[in-house]
């Protein structure tokens, strides 16, 4: 049981609270899982909180905003239509405050071409990559970047619709497979080396976990549904390259605009050390979440975490 709880002024001062959560986007299956542990541990809190699933079945997102009585809002809407601006611009325009980052940035954030852009233009690191359509030719492609390679959908999050390429002759079918998901791919060049994620609190980086699955990559299946992914926080890096990640994921985070948290994802390069892969402005919230997990190790609890976030909004 956790045990955090906030005064009687402080819950005043946050009023009523609404955690948004669901949508329509691939990924409203873990944002239901996230608004509900979001809202489990606000009420434990003593917060004042209830929860709207926008896009819920018949449901109109903007008429239900519009209903609810509420002073502020905890955004836990994964992907599209809740992680891109959209949301934020909605909740803008209703002068209702909010958590996390404001339109600009989460848009920037869901486009992993445009954060891979002013990555670039800041001077840091970050995987070569390319922006495949039907107008490329693949082969070239092939040599431009290397084999293996990682097709990804460009404004997806939790790794859906993204593979990892071998040879040419697999290019076309998992360029097709991310168009599933979005018009625009981005083609990156492979990492040989361990994955990192750092979760972002308030502009600080949270303890590091280094990432270890049986998978290819840390895909969909690998991040929540695999019981043998491991999170190490004895991650082999030396202090000095520990400190050297964190405050690059300051930098990245800081880069794009964020505000209040989220989490930059890192991978370690034998040759290029490390290399930007992408920045999480509504990162999830689930069982099996990273930025509970470095909180947790950092001595804050889920409770403690979730009204942190909150008192962002105020």
């Amino acid at each position: 049981m956790d045990y955090f709880m906030i005064s009687a002024q402080e819950r005043a001062e946050f009023g009523r609270v609404a955690v948004l959560y669901g949508g329509s986007s691939a990924e409203r299956s873990i944002s239901l899982k996230s608004g509900a542990e979001v809202l489990r541990g606000l009420k434990q809190a003593n917060v004042d909180a209830f929860g709207i699933d926008l896009c819920a079945a018949g449901a109109d997102p903007l008429a239900q905003l519009q209903q609810a009585e509420f002073d502020r809002a905890f955004l836990i809407m994964h992907g599209r239509g809740g992680e891109d601006g959209t949301l934020q611009g909605v909740l803008e325009i209703m002068a209702k405050p909010y958590t996390g980052s404001d339109v600009m940035a989460s848009a920037l954030g869901m486009d992993k071409v445009k954060c891979k852009q002013i990555w670039r233009a800041a001077g840091l690191p970050t995987p070569a990559y390319a922006v495949p359509d039907e107008t490329t030719d693949l082969q070239q492609l092939g040599q431009q970047l290397g084999f293996p390679m990682i097709i990804k959908p460009a404004h997806e999050g939790s790794s859906i619709g993204m593979s990892k390429v071998e040879s040419a002759a697999q290019l076309q079918q998992a360029i097709q497979a991310a168009q599933q998901f979005d018009r625009a791919v981005l083609a990156e060049s492979w990492i040989n080396g361990p994955e990192f994620t750092v979760a972002v609190l308030n502009g600080k980086a949270l303890p590091v976990i280094r990432l270890e699955t049986s998978h290819a990559f840390y895909d969909f299946e690998a991040k929540y549904q695999a019981n043998d992914t491991q999170y190490h926080f004895d991650n082999e890096l030396t202090e000095a390259q520990e400190a050297e990640l964190k405050r690059l994921s300051e930098q990245a985070f800081e880069m794009v605009g964020c505000r209040g948290w989220g989490r930059v994802d890192v991978m370690l390069d034998q040759q290029r050390g490390f290399q930007l892969l992408e920045v999480n402005t509504l990162p999830g919230m689930t069982d099996h979440s990273l930025v509970p997990m470095a909180a947790r190790q950092a001595g804050m609890s889920f409770n403690e975490l979730v009204v942190t976030i909150l008192r962002g909004s105020l």
